[in-house]
């Protein structure tokens, strides 16, 4: 069965408090001060069983214009409204303010109940039902049963509960993003249990022993236990006003405002995109950069207004626009808002949440404002290419697009197959399931391709580019995984070849213009010249004083084609010669079982300059071995 929240709104002192009194057997006005002053100052609850059998939550709110704030977050997260006016005083300035806030919140159905009936005669009673009548007109709620009842003499209130009943019965249950959220309106403690929140649960639902997240602190506690109207639950669902008592935290760590999440499905944010209404009964312009007051589920946080399209908004306009705010809030796409002004305080305008996370836009920026128009109108898929483009090669998960968009994750998850099958969309990390936009990716490989050709075009002595040097010169945002199969596409394409820690274009070949094969054949000259007894590298690289670098990447170039071998940072020989010198030190040992560095100079007449290195390049090649002072061969298969 669907579950619904019921709140009250209308002026203070029309008898709010007395109906739910009436209707339920409960006094939601439990302060000292509320029954010393006869208002309500923070919001009540209570709940009601229809004939229908279905139980309803029901939410007071306050009345009076300087708890506006309470009465926002109290009608954050209800599903139909009872409209209050006293029958006595008709229409007043919090009739019209709370009825704009209704239907800013996305509220489409209630009632409106005509209160204190007793105090007016029958031809004043039909007098204000008429001005109602056309009060309502052009609102959600025209049409809507209107209510006669007098709570002093209990008239007319089995005609409020079958009109909510049948109101009840109309209406569909508000979508479930599958996010569990529940925005705390009241924190208390009680004896043996400890820290108790409560809320409207708006969306999903949560079991007793779950772990969840308060934000936006990002502080972790666990669900001890759950209550729906006053009754223990195992189990709550979205449209249920909750109880939870949270294990492992104070009171004092929480405040009104606060959202209980699951872990990792919801994150915090300081801008948001958004489309807003602003209300036709405002007398002038909204200006850009205007500092308002945005109330988004129990919580009010200062933010400035960007408009995106236009310098101000005429009252009754619409727009895009973006809000920085001067604190994190907790919000998900589709979530519904309002706007009170900053000074005075007053309600202007509201809206729809459009994006919880987007980048910062530039002013009149049409791809911006073509991306907003798609997340706020766009088919599914469009919108989901959006977030994915705002993501760029970081890439984005199903969790983080299901709140992006305030879409289910299961319906995210069945759109995203679609664009994987047009390629539009690829995952590059199927362990986190990342999913980065093909075109950013192709955008990518093209990158990596030209930095490969502009390195090979500056550095033509060199095979190739470190992984690690080509990893930082694509951006930032390349992750490990990402650059990974970023090597691993290419290759397989045959775009590139990856030899060890280098990289380069599959075609690449060192080719020497002709001044720099001079410089190879006089380098190639002076080692094969020298045989065993090479100069130091750096004494080569010095015959080539005005070309030090071409020389010594020559060498380099050299040593990796395996014409030159390079013992230690200054020794570097002929291959050809060195081949020759291991085959006679492996004759020699053969022969004598041993070798000692006396023995190696007898052998080669070299000076130690050079014995002892060549001797410990034959250890380090596994030719010898070094037993004390001397060297024997390594394996016995060296003997045959």
């Amino acid at each position: 069965m669907k579950n619904f929240v019921l709140g009250t709104a209308g002026h203070v002192d029309h008898g709010k408090t007395a109906l739910i009194k009436a209707l339920t057997g409960t006094d939601t006005d439990r302060l000292k001060e509320e029954k010393d002053r006869g208002i309500t100052i923070e919001l009540g609850f209570a709940s009601l069983k229809l004939p229908s059998g279905r139980n309803i939550g029901i939410v007071d709110v306050p009345g009076h214009e300087k708890f506006i704030k309470h009465m926002v977050s109290g009608a954050a997260g209800i599903d139909l409204v009872m409209m209050i006016i006293a029958a006595d005083e008709g229409i007043m300035p919090q009739t019209k303010e709370h009825l704009h806030i209704c239907s800013l919140l996305g509220i489409t159905a209630g009632i409106v109940a005509l209160t204190k009936t007793d105090m007016v005669e029958k031809e004043w009673l039909e007098l204000v039902k008429t001005e109602i009548e056309d009060f309502l007109r052009g609102t959600f709620l025209e049409g809507a049963p209107v209510v006669p009842v007098s709570s002093v003499k209990g008239e007319g209130i089995d005609d409020i509960i079958s009109a909510l009943d049948k109101t009840v019965n109309n209406i569909q249950a508000r979508k479930d993003c599958g996010i569990f959220r529940l925005p705390i309106d009241r924190i208390f403690t009680m004896k043996g249990f400890g820290t108790v929140v409560t809320g409207t649960l708006v969306c999903d639902h949560i079991k007793v022993g779950q772990d969840i997240q308060i934000m936006p602190e990002e502080i972790s506690a666990r669900i001890r236990g759950l209550q729906v109207h006053n009754q223990p639950v195992e189990e709550a669902w979205a449209g249920q006003r909750t109880a939870i008592n949270l294990q492992g935290i104070e009171k004092s760590s929480l405040q009104r405002g606060d959202v209980l999440v699951r872990p990792h499905t919801v994150w915090p944010t300081t801008r948001l995109d958004v489309a807003i209404e602003y209300l036709k009964a405002n007398t002038k312009s909204f200006k850009n950069r205007t500092l308002i007051r945005l109330h988004t589920g129990t919580t009010e946080v200062i933010a400035r207004v960007i408009l995106m399209e236009k310098e101000e908004l005429k009252p009754g306009e619409s727009g895009l626009a973006q809000l920085v705010l001067e604190k994190k809030d907790v919000v998900v796409a589709g979530d519904c808002f309002v706007l009170r002004s900053y000074s005075p305080i007053t309600t202007i305008g509201g809206g729809v949440i459009i994006d919880p996370l987007p980048p910062k836009h530039k002013r009149l920026d049409k791809k911006a404002l073509r991306e907003m128009l798609l997340l706020q109108s766009g088919a599914l898929e469009e919108k989901i290419e959006v977030i994915l483009n705002r993501a760029g090669m970081a890439g984005t998960n199903p969790r983080h697009l299901a709140f992006r968009l305030g879409v289910n994750a299961k319906l995210i998850n069945e759109t995203l197959q679609g664009l994987f099958s047009k390629k539009t969309a690829l995952i590059t990390d199927k362990e986190e399931t990342n999913i980065v936009s093909s075109s950013f990716y192709e955008k990518l490989e093209n990158n990596a391709v030209e930095i490969l050709r502009q390195y090979h075009l500056k550095n033509p002595l060199r095979e190739g580019i470190s992984k690690e040097e080509l990893k930082a010169s694509l951006s930032g945002e390349v992750n490990p995984k990402l650059f990974h199969l970023l090597l691993q596409n290419l290759g397989a394409k045959k775009t590139i070849a990856v030899e060890k820690e280098s990289v380069r274009l599959f075609n690449h070949k060192v080719r020497l213009a002709d001044d720099l094969n001079a410089i190879r054949q006089s380098i190639n000259k002076i080692y094969n010249e020298a045989g065993l007894a090479p100069p130091a590298l750096t004494e080569v690289i010095n015959n080539f004083p005005a070309k030090k670098t071409e020389a010594q990447n020559i060498i380099k170039l050299m040593v990796k084609e395996g014409a030159l071998v390079k013992i230690n940072e200054q020794l570097v020989f002929d291959r050809s010669a060195l081949e020759n010198l291991r085959e006679n030190y492996r004759a020699r040992l053969q022969k004598d079982g041993k070798a000692t560095p006396a023995s190696f100079k007898d052998m080669t007449g070299l000076s130690r300059k050079y014995i002892i290195p060549l001797m410990e390049y034959f250890d380090i090649t596994k030719l010898t071995v070094r037993v004390a002072d001397h060297r024997i061969l390594r394996q016995k298969n060296e003997q045959n």
